[in-house]
């Protein structure tokens, strides 16, 4: 079989002024052309599979042409070509559109006694940690919370909560804590069992 990955051209990294994103009917004319060209023996397996890779990987129109430039144009199988490409489609599923993280909505009122209050801290300290010890800043009688349970760190843009891999974890209005996630007074926040209601502190 012909050809090598080192024939193969790369992709660019930067987005150039005016170039067009390449669109799915697009990428799947050009992985039939490479599958055609695999299946006649033009193209090598390592070949064939590093410009897969790199179709699936491609954003611009202008990059797709040199991934089966050195391809004669031939008929269409489309017996074996068909069959090939819906085994290469399962084996290299398309990823999931990304979403903008935000920060969770806060839940709706509720008829149950509501959550204590729990005021942010005072003073100038930048980090506060909460749990069962008393040795944390907050610390809370409930055996559901873990001695060191979370962090409430005052920040420029404001207040964030992290969860410490505690045994029962953090939820904020109702959603498991990952990772540094922002609060502000009016969310109810949870460690373990125990539930409460930010509010700004006294005077602020």
């Amino acid at each position: 079989m012909a050809g090598s990955a080192a024939e193969t051209p790369t992709q660019p990294d930067a987005q150039l002024p005016g170039q067009l994103r390449a669109s799915d009917a697009e990428r799947d004319a050009v992985v039939a052309r490479l599958t055609e060209g695999f299946a006649a023996g033009r193209l090598s397996h390592d070949t064939f599979m590093y410009r897969m890779s790199a179709v699936l990987k491609t954003r611009h129109r202008a990059d797709l042409p040199g991934l089966h430039a050195d391809l004669p144009a031939t008929p269409q199988e489309p017996g074996r070509a068909a069959a090939l490409l819906g085994r290469l489609r399962a084996a290299w599923p398309r990823p999931p559109r990304r979403t903008a993280p935000s920060r969770p909505a806060r839940p709706a009122p509720s008829r149950t006694l509501p959550p204590a209050p729990l005021a942010f801290p005072r003073g100038a300290g930048d980090s506060f940690t909460i749990g069962r010890s008393a040795e944390c800043d907050l610390a809370i009688a409930d055996m559901t919370v873990s001695r060191v349970h979370a962090t409430l760190e005052r920040t420029a843009d404001g207040w964030l909560l992290t969860d410490l891999s505690s045994t029962n974890g953090t939820r904020v209005n109702g959603w498991r804590a990952r990772g540094r996630v922002p609060v502000t007074a009016g969310d109810v926040v949870s460690f373990g069992n125990a539930q409460y209601s930010l509010r700004a502190a006294d005077g602020e």
